[in-house]
């Protein structure tokens, strides 16, 4: 366990420089274009580069040591953010200004690079769980990893706005380049003992084996059904991934946005404590529903009025939450997935469940742009529901946050009554 808690702050400082760049760059890209087609189309990119990699990425945790393969990210990272560092210190701010800028995207996507590299820790992690921690502890110990997201989260939340209100993005980049730096140096310090690495009877296993991966999820009853339940939600996820920022810079400052993440994602650190100490329960697999039915029907009710309070409430309570739907499906597949699969299988549930949000991303973006905005800013909704909703842009984001809602609860309550989901359930059960 104690190799277990050197990898949890090893990740820690990793998801924190991921999180302070990308948080930034999707902060300073609507500042300076001013447009929520630009983070909506940052959004998919970020989500489509998710979705592709997924798949390779599972392969290198499965086919590598885990710890080559984390110190490797580590290097892309550092080279992505330097380069990105040179280009933005290179061209003057009016190259950034206009969402049509090829500058403003190639550095955008130099620095998604970057991030992208880091991600490996999503997979990594949750494999090592199911090698160095005991089966009756591991939704404990993903209830500790989801932990270290939300201190992350809650640290880059605090620092990214802070940072770039005061700072720009020349401060933001040389702390990405430092974290990486000396979470680099920290994992080298750290001794990992894996076991020797599993190919599935092939003397030349291949990097990236959908085939296989696939064959390994369909052998697991009601798996599949657990895959793409989450990449509904992800789906629908992409909506507010696509316009949170532009909805709550639309009420207060980025400097007071920020810090509200901050605070807020103390929610998250405290949902998965929660997690940490108490587990999940004989029956995971409701609980995951039980906890999408409360999230979807707190997302149709937190905008309803254009208040930061309201907003805070509803997202202090979705935070809270999301460590427990993490750590299920975690739980889940570290019990029933050989373990020679499970670096694919978590490479390919990452691209699977991302490949959905790139979707509401890009079409999101123009279609409350050009839709729903204009509804209620000029349109028949101003009439319709205009003196109790409000009026104007971000009431027109406010109504796709409300219908998205409506939508991830609709499918829920569905998809909870479903005979796959009572498969996966029973073989959960018959695994212990």
């Amino acid at each position: 366990m104690r190799t277990f808690y050197q990898l949890l702050a090893n990740a820690l400082l990793v998801v924190f420089k991921n999180n302070l760049v990308w948080f930034a760059l999707t902060y300073w890209i609507y500042l300076e274009t001013k447009s929520v087609v630009s983070t909506s189309t940052l959004g998919g990119l970020y989500l489509v580069a998710v979705s592709l990699s997924g798949f390779w990425l599972g392969s290198l945790v499965d086919h590598h040591k885990k710890k080559t393969v984390m110190i490797g990210s580590g290097f892309v990272s550092l080279l992505m953010f330097s380069i990105g560092l040179f280009i933005y210190s290179s061209f003057p701010r009016e190259a950034f200004s206009s969402i049509t800028s090829p500058i403003l995207w190639i550095f955008a996507s130099i620095l998604l690079a970057g991030t992208l590299a880091g991600n490996v820790v999503g997979i990594a992690i949750p494999t090592l769980i199911g090698s160095l921690v005991p089966e009756d502890k591991r939704d404990k110990a993903n209830g500790m990893f989801g932990t270290i997201m939300g201190v992350a989260f809650s640290a880059t939340s605090f620092a990214s706005g802070i940072v770039l209100a005061y700072g720009g993005m020349v401060t933001v980049l040389i702390g990405a380049i430092v974290c990486t730096i000396l979470a680099m140096v920290h994992l080298l310090s750290v001794s990992i003992e894996e076991k020797k690495i599993i190919h599935t009877g092939e003397e030349q296993p291949k990097k990236i084996d959908v085939k296989g991966t696939i064959k390994a999820i369909s052998a697991v009853p009601g798996l599949f059904a657990l895959i793409f339940f989450t990449t509904f939600n992800n789906f629908m996820g992409g909506v507010f991934m696509s316009l949170m920022d532009a909805y709550g810079l639309s009420l207060v400052s980025v400097q007071t946005w920020g810090i509200m993440w901050g605070v807020l994602s103390f929610s998250m650190i405290f949902g998965g404590m929660y997690v940490a100490k108490n587990g999940l329960g004989p029956h995971p697999l409701k609980r995951l529903f039980k906890v999408n039915i409360i999230t979807w029907t707190t997302c149709i009710f937190f905008t309803i009025q254009p208040s930061i309070i309201l907003l805070a409430i509803g997202m202090a309570i979705w935070m809270f939450l999301m460590p427990s739907v993490e750590a299920t499906e975690q739980t889940i597949i570290q019990k029933v997935v050989p373990p020679e699969r499970m670096g694919r299988i978590f490479g390919f549930a990452q691209s699977i469940e991302q490949a959905a949000s790139p979707v509401t991303a890009f079409l999101i973006g123009p279609i409350a742009q050009f839709i729903f905005i204009p509804y209620m800013t000029t349109g028949s909704g101003v009439d319709l529901i205009g003196d109790w909703f409000g009026v104007g842009t971000g009431r027109g984001i406010a109504l796709v946050f409300m219908i998205a809602g409506a939508i991830g609860l609709l499918v829920t309550l569905i998809a909870m009554r479903s005979g796959q989901y009572k498969l996966l359930a029973k073989r959960y059960e018959e695994k212990k």
